[in-house]
């Protein structure tokens, strides 16, 4: 089964948490994403719970495209991978 998910409509915090799971936060963050930068967060991320709020808040701070299957997880445009999870 496919499902396919706007993530510029957003995703709750409660969903982003779940996405997220036991991964590195940081990861799901957009690094082109102008809050991002006027944030300073390559150098002084926020906190989990904080990126989780902002991510919620602003849907474009969330790298994209996402695919998961199963407990795989694709973040951002790599075709190569993309394929093997596909």
């Amino acid at each position: 089964m496919t499902e396919e998910v706007d993530l510029n409509k957003g995703l709750s915090e409660a969903q982003l948490d779940a996405l997220i799971g036991d991964r590195d936060y940081k990861l799901f963050l957009n690094t082109r994403n102008e809050l991002y930068r006027e944030m300073g967060m390559a150098k002084n991320p926020p906190e989990r719970k904080e990126a989780i709020r902002l991510m919620s808040a602003n849907p474009n701070l969330i790298k994209r495209p996402i695919l998961v299957r199963g407990l795989k997880v694709v973040l951002g445009w790599n075709p190569e991978e993309m394929e093997k999870l596909l």
